[in-house]
This record gives C-alpha cells, sequence and structure tokens, in this order.
C-alpha cells in the first residue's frame, strides 16, 4: 500500500505534465499495447504483422490465380528501452518540501527527454526513403520532395509526418511569414514558428535531431551476383522448429577500395530502380537504401553488411517475390554504390502514421516489499512509475523515476529521411 503524502502526490502530478508537454515524437508514434502477463511469458518480444500488398489480374476469368499465396510478414517488436533516474535525499535535505518536487519535474524531464531521443533516433537511422537536398532548408518545395518520393512508391497519402530539426524548421516557417498572400498561415509563422501542414505533411518542430555524419567510403561496389531477397514469412531449422522471419533486412557483399562503411549510411545502386510497391511500375529514380551493420570484413576491402530494405527484385518468380517487389533488378556485379549522406547534417525524419509504434511497458513492483510505490500512464500511453524508500542508518530517502517502453518500425519503406546541404 502506497505511504506517500497528498503533498507528495500533487507534487508527483505536476511533475508528470511536464513529461507529456515534452513528448514530441513519442506522441506521433502510434501506440500498441500488450498484456504484461504475455510480455513476461515471451521475453518481452512480439511479433507485429507488416502492411499487406495486394495483386491484381486481368480478365474475367481468374481460376488459375486462386492458388497463389498471399504472404504474411511480420516484425519482431522488443520492450527494449528501460530508463532510470535514481537520486537520494538527506534527511536535511527533506526538510524542504520543494527539493522532492523541483527533483521530480526534473527527473519527469529527463525521462521524456530520452523517450524522445530513442523515438527520433529510431526514425533517423531505419527510415529508408532518403531525400537529398542540396541547400538548407528554405520551405515549400523541401517538403513537397518528400512528398513526391513517398508518391512514387504509393505510400498511403494520408497521416503522413514530418519532424525538422529547429533550425530547418524555423527556416521554413520564415519562408512561410514571407508569404504575405495566404490569410492567416504567414502571421501564425512570423509570430510563433509554427508551419502547420504543407504538401500533404503534418509537420512538427524538434530541440534534438539525430547527426548523421558524412559517409567517407569510396570504391564500393556490389560484390557478386544474384544478390537479391525472398521474402518468406517463416523459417524451419534442422530440427524442425518453425520461427517467424524478419524481412526488413538482407545481408550483401559489398567491394570497398577506401575507408568503411558504416550503419546509417544512405545510398543508392546503379541500375536499381524503385518500383510502385501496388502497381510494381518501374519510377524511373534509384531505390534507396540504408546501411544497418557491418557482419563482416574491414575498410579497404570486400565485406558483408546488412541493409535495409532488402532488394526485392522478382528475379525468383515466385509469388512472395512478385507481392512485395521494390525494385526494378537485381544489381550487376561491380554495379556502382553511391552514397547520399555527401556532408555531414542532423536530418529530418519522416513517415506514414502505420510505420513507427511505441509499446508501454510496466513495472509492477510490490508495494508491501518495503517500498513506496506511484505510478500514472501518460497521454501518449506510457507508464510513469516512482519509488520511495527509507534508510534507517542515515534517515535518508531514495527516490527512483522509471518509464519502460518499445519501440519498432514496422514497415522501413513507409519511413524515411531528408538531408539538407548535400552536396
Amino acid at each position: 500500500m502506497s505511504s506517500f503524502s497528498k503533498e507528495e502526490k500533487v507534487a508527483f502530478d505536476l511533475a508528470l505534465e511536464g513529461f507529456e508537454d515534452g513528448g514530441v515524437i513519442s506522441k506521433l508514434f502510434k501506440k500498441q499495447t500488450f498484456n504484461g502477463t504475455e510480455a513476461e511469458r515471451t521475453g518481452n518480444v512480439f511479433w507485429r504483422p507488416m502492411p499487406y500488398v495486394a495483386q491484381s489480374f486481368d480478365g474475367i476469368d481468374q481460376s488459375a490465380n486462386f492458388n497463389r499465396n498471399y504472404t504474411q510478414l511480420s516484425v519482431p517488436a522488443t520492450l527494449g528501452y528501460s530508463k532510470s533516474v535514481p537520486l537520494t535525499l538527506s534527511a536535511t535535505e527533506l526538510r524542504d518540501a520543494l527539493q522532492e518536487q523541483r527533483l521530480g519535474k526534473a527527473a519527469m524531464q529527463r525521462l521524456s527527454s530520452d523517450v524522445n531521443v530513442s523515438c527520433s533516433n529510431l526514425a533517423a537511422l531505419t527510415g529508408t526513403v532518403v531525400v537529398k537536398r542540396n541547400a538548407a532548408a528554405s520551405g515549400f518545395d523541401d517538403v513537397a520532395a518528400i512528398d513526391d518520393a513517398f508518391n512514387r512508391v504509393g505510400v498511403q497519402m494520408e497521416d503522413r509526418k514530418l519532424c525538422l530539426p529547429s533550425n530547418h524548421y524555423n527556416s521554413m516557417a520564415s519562408n512561410l511569414a514571407g508569404r504575405q498572400t495566404l490569410a492567416g498561415k504567414p502571421l501564425t509563422a512570423y509570430e510563433k514558428a509554427a508551419v502547420g501542414q504543407i504538401a500533404n505533411f503534418d509537420t512538427f518542430k524538434l530541440d534534438y535531431g539525430y547527426r548523421l555524419a558524412a559517409a567517407t567510403a569510396t570504391g564500393v561496389t556490389i560484390n557478386g551476383a544474384g544478390q537479391f531477397y525472398t521474402p518468406k514469412a517463416t523459417s524451419t531449422a534442422g530440427t524442425g522448429e518453425t520461427s517467424n522471419v524478419d524481412n526488413r533486412y538482407q545481408n550483401v557483399t559489398l567491394g570497398i577500395t577506401g575507408a568503411g562503411v558504416k550503419p546509417g549510411d544512405a545510398f543508392v545502386i546503379a541500375g536499381v530502380n524503385e518500383v510502385h510497391h501496388i502497381t510494381k511500375a518501374d519510377t524511373g529514380s534509384l531505390k534507396t537504401f540504408r546501411i544497418v551493420a557491418q557482419v563482416s570484413g574491414a575498410a579497404g576491402a570486400a565485406g558483408v553488411y546488412t541493409i535495409s530494405p532488402p532488394i526485392i527484385s522478382a528475379t525468383g518468380n515466385t509469388d512472395a517475390e512478385k507481392q512485395y517487389q521494390n525494385v526494378t533488378a537485381a544489381p550487376a556485379n561491380g554495379a556502382a554504390v553511391t552514397f547520399l549522406n555527401t556532408v555531414s547534417s542532423v536530418v529530418a525524419p519522416f513517415w506514414q502514421d502505420e510505420a513507427f509504434e511505441i509499446i508501454p511497458g510496466k513495472y509492477e513492483p510490490k508495494a508491501e516489499s518495503g517500498l513506496a510505490i506511484m505510478s500514472a500512464t501518460t497521454d501518449n500511453g506510457l507508464t510513469v512509475t516512482m519509488a520511495r524508500q527509507g534508510s534507517i542508518g542515515d534517515l535518508s530517502c531514495k527516490y527512483r523515476w522509471d518509464v519502460f517502453y518499445g519501440l519498432v518500425n514496422l514497415q522501413p519503406q513507409m519511413s524515411g529521411i531528408e538531408l539538407f546541404g548535400q552536396t
């Protein structure tokens, strides 16, 4: 049973308001909840379905097409983020009731920032639609370029979001403020640096953005032919055990003559164009990819790298490949790899609403075990827990504030980043 005083409960509620006010990007992720018992029994890992892509066929007689298989792909989502702010108040510090309130507010602000940073980093590192701009952010054309990138590959037109670091957001607001022919919005842009919706994207300002360093690798090529991917829902081990497969990634072999490749690097491959996800028509633009991890190899030599998304060219002519085809052709042996992040820059992540999910977790410590426990649920579904325990040795009190959650990018091809000031 909780032994917090009324004043402590009020202080906790006030501090919680600061947590909710600071959750800019985390509030934009869709919330997905799971039962705590189920989470414990599955090791805090859940498999979430990726969006289906349907096929269509010509003609009235479809008899031969009913035996085609739809492959349902899924993605592992993990409750993998645990953030905590612990501190101790001495017996003399406890004389000042405001001390606890101020520390609680600071703890909530820090936890809110931690959640926002993890969301921002996930969006910046896992989105695979990369839009490169040579100049600084200036306004409508920058967002329209993202809109075009999504439209080309058939990403849903509703519920699109764009988060811009302050300098980019304010530059767009400045551009909007000068458009005196637009009623209302220019004044708001001038007074509050508010942009609102542009080119079918809801825009939001970040006080933190992930800084993607410039790619340094040179002479990078595809090392070996036939490097394409065949989606599959499950795999069967030699023991006969069937398990789900994460189809967001593929290992490819790259030849490198210069410095190494790092996670986050964005690139295109010569001769590998993107296709519309539904119609499978060639868009005429090169498909963009991201480096996820290095599996083997070293700088200046061939190595195996994990990339996203996988290269699904339908080369194998299977139903799954035809359903999820995302490129015109598999890359040729020796095809040139060109990196897009040529200048270090803070990125602007964007996505369609179905891409990202935040999964609230919850600690359930026993109050009868000598702890005073208090918790509350925020607007985005996260549970913040506060615990207090006294020490008879020096009459001090230990406090901790905790938040437990998971994040997942269900579809990297429905999310991406915009890079400004590139060469």
